[in-house]
């Protein structure tokens, strides 16, 4: 239970040196509790691709940090990177990178991704890279197969971490 609201289920979220307690009614819903304000924040880099439609890089609530999918795009041309899934998932994760570090948080701090794939044939390859970023935080993931992505990209991944 919640050390502060008692009858509210938690998880534990044991992070490099500290431990976070999520109040998952409490923090992650729009309502209130006990006089407890939902403060939303919209992030905005120039480190990561600008939103290509009527949406945030990123929004900061209540110590989490909701990023948006992000493609491969860099962000200093503005181009879809090139060079296979290898390369595509790099950039991916250097603009989340960044886009977290806007946010007040880190690659340390993921506790859940999304990836989403254009072939699943791709997977091994872009776990290689994956890991070089979230490997030593292990954060819970989902991967999905998708039939096409935002400008012909091969991935899209987006993350949820705690500030």
């Amino acid at each position: 239970m919640c050390p502060q609201y008692s009858s509210t289920p938690i998880l534990q979220l044991d992070l490099p040196g500290q431990t976070v307690y999520c109040r998952l009614l409490c923090r992650m819903t729009r309502r209130s509790v006990k006089g407890e304000k939902m403060n939303r924040e919209a992030i905005r880099t120039d480190a990561a691709p600008k939103a290509i439609g009527p949406y945030e890089q990123a929004i900061r609530i209540n110590g989490f940090v909701f990023t948006a999918g992000q493609i491969p795009i860099d962000p200093k041309s503005g181009n879809l990177v090139e060079g296979g899934i290898a390369a595509q998932t790099r950039q991916v994760l250097e603009n989340l990178k960044a886009v977290l570090e806007a946010g007040g948080s880190s690659m340390d701090r993921v506790v859940k991704a999304t990836v989403f794939l254009k072939d699943m044939a791709d997977f091994a390859a872009m776990n290689e890279v994956y890991a070089e970023y979230l490997g030593n935080s292990k954060p819970a993931r989902s991967t999905v197969a998708v039939a096409e992505l935002p400008r012909g990209a091969l991935i899209e991944i987006d993350l949820i971490a705690v500030v």
